[in-house]
């Protein structure tokens, strides 16, 4: 794994924290540097801060989302489930698309003037070959904190590629292959209704 911050390397940790002592003790498995298995094209847009006030709520609310493209260039169908989560400066691990009401979905869609964006709830399923057949997604979660400093995305389901190593029972447990992309705000959003979002690093991790 390339150099990160100690923050990125405590995300990392907490993500594998149901594995056993001597399972992080040993090496830690890394993906292969080139695919070995099948392999989704994943095309993404910088995270964008959102605020809206649905009928539900009493004031206006912060979210954050990631637009997407996934597109199977592979040689036949693939089953794509995705698995967004969010890892927060403090270490909080947060599953997109928890909870959310339709009218930040479709606020999104408007404000991307992206038509053929689909929710969380509908895109996964077979992906067929090919650019025409790509499909436009969006991961969305509430605002964890007004001043986001440091954060992370992982995405799995992209690849076949899975590792096994053992748990703390000394069970089987499976990790897959993700993909990690690192960013770091600046300036207030509070106040100024949008952060400058910068993609630090992004790498390919198993999880």
């Amino acid at each position: 794994m390339r150099h990160t911050s100690k923050l990125l390397l405590l995300a990392l940790i907490i993500g594998i924290s149901n594995l056993s002592p001597r399972a992080r003790a040993e090496e830690f498995p890394k993906p292969s540097p080139y695919p070995k298995t099948w392999e989704l094209k994943f095309e993404h847009a910088t995270p964008k801060r959102v605020v809206i006030q649905t009928d539900g709520d009493s004031t206006p609310k912060a979210y954050w989302y990631i637009a997407y493209t996934v597109t199977n260039s592979t040689d036949k169908e693939q089953l794509f489930l995705p698995q967004f989560e969010m890892v927060t400066k403090e270490g909080k691990i947060i599953r997109s698309d928890k909870s959310i009401p339709k009218p930040v979905f479709d606020t999104i869609k408007r404000n991307e003037g992206n038509t053929l964006m689909v929710n969380a709830a509908l895109i996964g399923g077979e992906l067929r070959l090919g650019q025409d057949e790509a499909k436009d997604g969006v991961a969305i979660w509430p605002e964890p904190d007004p001043d986001m400093g440091t954060f992370s995305i992982f995405l799995s389901g992209l690849s076949g590629e899975t590792a096994t190593v053992k748990g703390p029972n000394r069970e089987n447990v499976i990790l897959r292959k993700s993909l990690q992309l690192n960013y770091l705000t600046r300036g207030d959003a509070q106040t100024s209704g949008s952060s400058e979002v910068v993609e630090q690093t992004h790498e390919w991790v198993m999880r």
